[in-house]
């Protein structure tokens, strides 16, 4: 049995190979219902350069001085243990010392340093970062990976089997991703762990059911069903045994193997790293393959309030290796100039470490500052924009707030911001968020573009 459909949204198993197979026969729902979720444009959209977007999602909140951007000179009460930075294949562009392979890959990706929303609570500032709104206004908005799937999806001519916005592997549950576009934009999460003997993913394999005993299972269905025999060439007959081929298909045919990892070169799963993270960052790699719009590596542990450089020894090598792989390859099969990779959290962590007890040489909560990592589909790489102080307390040059990145995302997609959002009560809403009213920024970020 699948699971229940949760209050976020997430779609079950069952509806998983429902919908999936109905959105390769251009049925997701019926005719009204998908025309009714088509986003209107104000205008003819902008010639897209980018085609997907991998987010890489470090749940908790990483802290900006100990991953992008170093502060050697700061003090140990600032700098923890890290106080040679890594020199980056760029001139004058450093990172923190625990992250080698990324230095030599900086000519790839930009480092914007001042990112600021000023929110200090998990699931508001995650809202914040993922739609650019900051609430209040009584709209609960969507995520920019419901979006994208929304106008790329589907409704943008994508006929993948595989759901256009897929999260590796667990929702990460700080609010609703698809918010009032509903389960038509829900991502789908995967599931499992790609990391295991065997990717077992929500609705596509089953661990511990073989192919061939899911074949046998299909043929023992086929021949109980006296119904569709019965009704043999009636026009709903037909549309349901399409989608039944489809759902097969997707379980047993080669749109699923995206997901069967052990197609790949031990080398290449070495390389990203044999933990959960790396094998996402490979996963992540096959679905834009294959086309998918937007795919989300939701990536827990940053939220380290005790012992933060003890969980930094574990969290950033698995970091370095999985992501600087991502970018190699993406590079070398001329992938990375029309997939964006976007790697942030939900804020940065308080510059002075809190060295008493019961934190341990912990970082807490910093909603003024954090840091974000952006390559591909059109963005620059070889670049830092923003400054913070010499602490890294305060941003001192070209704020950020999130919604400048998302409209910058959307442009490189050829998402026209002004594009009016599907409303259940009718609402006319753009799809780029406003400019936001308590922080002066210099709006999208041009100069990465």
């Amino acid at each position: 049995m699948g699971r229940r459909r949760d209050d976020r949204g997430q779609l079950t198993r069952r509806e998983l190979v429902k919908y999936g197979a109905y959105g390769a026969a251009g049925m997701l729902f019926c005719a009204d219902e998908a025309s009714a979720q088509t986003a209107a444009p104000a205008q003819a959209p902008p010639k897209p350069k980018a085609k997907s977007v991998i987010q890489i999602w470090m749940w908790g909140g990483p802290c900006h001085i100990d991953t992008f951007d170093p502060k050697p000179k700061s003090g140990a009460a600032y700098s923890g243990p890290y106080v040679t930075p890594a020199s980056t294949n760029v001139d004058g562009m450093q990172v923190c010392q625990m992250l080698p392979l990324l230095a030599k890959q900086a000519d790839k990706y930009s480092l914007i340093r001042s990112m600021t929303h000023g929110d200090y609570g998990h699931e508001t500032a995650a809202y914040v970062v993922q739609t650019g709104h900051t609430g209040g206004d009584g709209q609960v908005y969507p995520g920019l990976g419901s979006i994208v799937s929304l106008i790329k999806g589907y409704n943008g001519g994508y006929k993948g089997l595989i759901p256009p916005y897929v999260v590796l592997t667990q929702l990460q549950g700080r609010f609703s991703e698809s918010g009032f576009l509903g389960n038509r934009a829900s991502p789908f999460a995967t599931g499992g762990d790609p990391n295991g003997g065997r990717f077992v993913v929500e609705g596509i394999t089953t661990d511990g059911i073989t192919e061939l005993r899911q074949r046998n299972r299909r043929d023992l269905l086929q021949r109980l069903n006296s119904l569709e025999h019965a009704m043999k060439g009636d026009s709903a007959m037909l549309a349901l045994g399409k989608c039944e081929t489809n759902s097969y298909d997707l379980m047993l045919g080669d749109a699923g193997k995206v997901f069967d990892l052990s197609q790949e070169k031990d080398a290449v799963r070495e390389g990203y790293g044999r933990n959960t993270f790396g094998q996402s960052c490979l996963a992540a790699r096959r679905l834009v393959e294959q086309g998918v719009p937007y795919v989300t590596i939701n990536y827990p542990g940053w939220d380290t309030h005790k012992e933060h450089f003890q969980a930094m020894q574990n969290l950033l090598p698995q970091l370095d290796k999985g992501l600087s792989t991502l970018l190699i390859e993406l590079s070398e099969r001329g992938l990375l100039d029309t997939t964006i990779v976007w790697c942030s959290g939900e804020f940065g962590r308080t510059p002075l470490v809190a060295m008493e007890e019961p934190w341990n040489g912990g970082r807490h909560h910093w909603g003024p500052v954090f840091a974000n990592l952006i390559a591909g589909g059109g963005f620059k790489g070889g670049h830092v924009l923003g400054a913070t102080g010499p602490r890294g307390e305060e941003v001192t040059d070209r704020p950020v707030h999130p919604s400048d990145l998302i409209h910058s995302v959307f442009t490189l997609m050829g998402i026209d911001p002004d594009a009016t959002l599907p409303h259940p009560q009718g609402l006319s809403l753009p799809a780029a968020p406003p400019r936001p009213k308590n922080i002066q920024t210099a709006g999208p970020i041009v100069e990465l573009i």
